[in-house]
């Protein structure tokens, strides 16, 4: 079965936050959606979001870098929906994909920047999962169709 939305991620690494809407899509979408992430200058997954993400019972398939943004234009590769998730209030700017295709830009803090112990940076990655999460949710209910997959929340918050 082919999914009916194609949704890709985009941030500048590709490390955390593109990461962390990537897997919640999945989760908050179901077989709808095809959902790719993707950066300028991918990395390796930040272990932090990692964490966050396995407390509410989710994992990534890979925590390798993904291709970046133009590895996936070259393959010809079409989204219905590219959404930035660039810190774009400190002078971040995500990555384009070129295409007709609709473009959002949802601000978010980069956890790359974040400082303290393990236990604040790791509050602050999971309170940006939750910032994405309700951003995902209210932006699902726009769609046609918006029905969606029921979610059960595993965290403690």
């Amino acid at each position: 079965m082919t999914a009916d939305v194609k949704v890709l991620f985009v941030c500048v690494h590709n490390a955390a936050r593109s990461r962390m809407a990537e897997a919640l899509l999945r989760e908050l979408g179901g077989p709808r959606f095809e959902v790719t992430s993707a950066g300028f200058d991918p990395r390796e997954v930040n272990p932090l979001v990692v964490e966050a993400l396995a407390q509410v019972g989710l994992s990534l398939p890979l925590t390798a870098p993904h291709a970046s943004v133009f590895d996936l234009f070259r393959a010809g590769r079409h989204f219905h929906y590219v959404i930035g998730v660039c810190d774009e209030e400190h002078g971040q700017k995500c990555p384009l994909f070129p295409g007709v295709t609709p473009r959002l830009y949802w601000s978010f803090p980069d956890p790359a920047s974040f400082e303290g112990t393990h236990g604040e940076r790791l509050a602050r990655v999971i309170e940006i999962r939750e910032a994405i999460r309700t951003r995902l949710d209210a932006w699902l209910a726009t769609l046609p169709g918006a029905a969606r997959s029921s979610t059960t929340r595993t965290d403690s918050q």
